[in-house]
């Protein structure tokens, strides 16, 4: 047996395993960092509602403005759109999209409402003709036009904006502030104008 090719031979065996056990190793490490990584990467979805032209954006804990004005135009719409009949259906689709700060007030000055709209027969249509959605407030505002008709059959129509914060919650909405009024949109421009309105009003009013 020729021993100095032998010991050639199994050097180079023994290199090579080497080699490849630290390429090995490596591929452990960067599997690992990868996994890593990918694990504390939030997840961005996107989106086409069959009621959207865009695309949207969803993320674990955020959403673009497109998906937030499009879940205010549904909640005012859905709001804004009631009958004895379905009065109840409406409080239970609104209520799990509510955050615990506002929960019980929402839902107790809803059923009151549901109470009178039942005891006087009343029926309401929404049919909206502006959303806004203000990043600086976090507000979403949909404004439109309100007929209520009662139970002569007579309707009274008037302005109605539904004025929305809403967030996201491991990828679902959550209603964190709702306010309805017969105004336009209070954004921050049009409260600091009726800031600036309600103070000439106090300067110019006699002692």
């Amino acid at each position: 047996m020729n021993m100095a090719f032998f010991k050639r031979t199994w050097d180079g065996v023994n290199a090579e395993n080497r080699f490849q056990r630290s390429v090995i190793l490596g591929l452990i490490v960067t599997n690992v960092i990868t996994a890593g990584l990918a694990w504390r990467t939030e997840r961005s979805v996107v989106l086409v509602p069959p009621d959207m032209s865009a695309e949207v954006e969803l993320t674990r804990n955020a959403a673009s403005s497109r998906m937030l004005e499009a879940w205010g135009l549904y909640l005012a719409e859905l709001l804004g759109n009631v009958t004895p009949q379905n009065a109840d259906f409406i409080k239970q689709v609104i209520s799990p999209l509510l955050a615990a700060e506002i929960y019980r007030s929402v839902i107790d000055a809803m059923e009151e409402q549901i109470k009178d709209i039942k005891l006087d027969h009343v029926t309401t249509s929404f049919k909206p003709q502006h959303v806004l959605y203000e990043p600086e407030s976090r507000k979403c505002f949909v404004s439109g036009d309100m007929n209520t008709v009662g139970p002569n059959g007579k309707g009274e129509s008037r302005g109605r904006t539904y004025e929305f914060v809403l967030s996201i919650r491991n990828y679902r909405p959550r209603l964190e502030h709702i306010d309805v009024y017969q105004d336009e949109p209070r954004t921050l421009d049009r409260l600091k104008q009726m800031q600036q309105n309600n103070g000439a009003s106090s300067s110019t009013t006699p002692p």
